[in-house]
């Protein structure tokens, strides 16, 4: 028997990838400094995590090839598994002592990268 072969990532893996480097230049061109990418539990996944001065930032990135629909594509279920996984992120890097935090997202809809502070931060508390 044979091992599988392996192909590397999909054009969509690549493409999103590459919408993940726009996002991060985009924040570190306005100051931010990215801590982690890709921080996965089993509850779901961080795209970005940043610093924002003394702000811990949870950022979710949307890529669409149309304009207009990649906010809102940042739906309820999903922004649960992302409070869900920022919680264990904090919980397993801060113990109880958790900085300030909040959500933001960068869409990047035909090239044009748009950065929404505090994109879902009222719906919830942490």
């Amino acid at each position: 028997m044979h091992a599988p072969l392996r192909f590397g990532r999909s054009i969509l893996q690549r493409r999103g990838a590459q919408g993940e480097d726009l996002a991060c230049a985009h924040l570190v061109r306005h100051g931010l400094r990215i801590i982690a990418r890709n921080v996965r539990f089993r509850s779901g996944e961080i795209d970005i995590v940043a610093r924002d001065g003394d702000a811990l930032v949870f950022v979710e990135v949307r890529l669409r090839n149309r304009t207009g629909d990649a906010a809102a594509s940042i739906d309820r279920i999903k922004r649960g598994k992302i409070r869900r996984a920022a919680r264990l992120y904090l919980c397993a890097r801060f113990g109880d002592r958790w900085p300030v935090c909040r959500y933001d997202a960068v869409t990047v809809e035909r090239g044009a990268v748009s950065w929404l502070r505090s994109a879902f931060d009222d719906e919830e508390s942490f």
